[in-house]
């Protein structure tokens, strides 16, 4: 199995001085692409030469070089998020020239080694996959199905009652979604089961 992902707990910064270039790293956590983007227009300085960013969330992620030569910058600071095994987080680097070319390399080592300490530094947490159930029991059975289901780390977003019966929604960590199933269909007597949904 691979490490396990974190993301940052709040907002970070992280800043150096190479060559006389100035370079500021901002990273957050974020939970979807219009955030990140968000998060790069609202952190970006219009005063610096270059604001370049990346972000990853889960299988979504994009980069940005915002001019620096391609693959000088965007990437790095992808590489750097993956490196430190965070998710759901967005980075903008930003730059203020100095007057010293860094080279490609120079500004790749830059652009990563900023993000990437930016990251070290930065309050974590880690991520638990969830998933989510939907369980349909008795009235009789509510109380010791939902008291049964906390047990194992879930949480009930939704309750329906009808004249037969309760539907609950849960969310839950993944890991756990075998011992649910199994539960529910152990208080209910099999007259209940658990079904994943999305």
């Amino acid at each position: 199995m691979n490490q396990m992902l974190h993301t940052l707990v709040t907002a970070s910064s992280h800043g150096e001085e190479i060559r006389k270039s100035r370079f500021l790293a901002h990273a957050a956590p974020v939970e979807a692409p219009p955030q990140a983007l968000a998060y790069v227009q609202q952190i970006s300085d219009t005063t610096a030469t270059h604001n370049c960013w990346a972000y990853r969330i889960g299988q979504d992620y994009r980069f940005n070089d915002d001019g620096e030569p391609g693959g000088t910058a965007g990437r790095p600071i992808l590489q750097a998020i993956e490196g430190q095994g965070v998710d759901r987080v967005v980075v903008v680097v930003t730059r203020w020239y100095g007057g010293i070319k860094l080279g490609a390399g120079g500004l790749a080592r830059a652009y990563g080694g900023t993000a990437a300490e930016c990251l070290r530094l930065a309050a974590r947490t880690p991520l638990v996959v969830t998933a989510r159930l939907r369980v349909r029991c008795d009235f009789a059975d509510l109380a010791r199905m939902k008291a049964r289901l906390r047990d194992i780390g879930a949480v009930i977003e939704q309750e329906d009652f009808d004249a037969t019966g309760v539907s609950l929604h849960i969310r839950m960590p993944q890991d756990q979604v075998t011992e649910a199933k199994a539960r529910v269909v152990d208080i209910s007597r099999g007259r209940s089961e658990a079904y994943l949904l999305e």
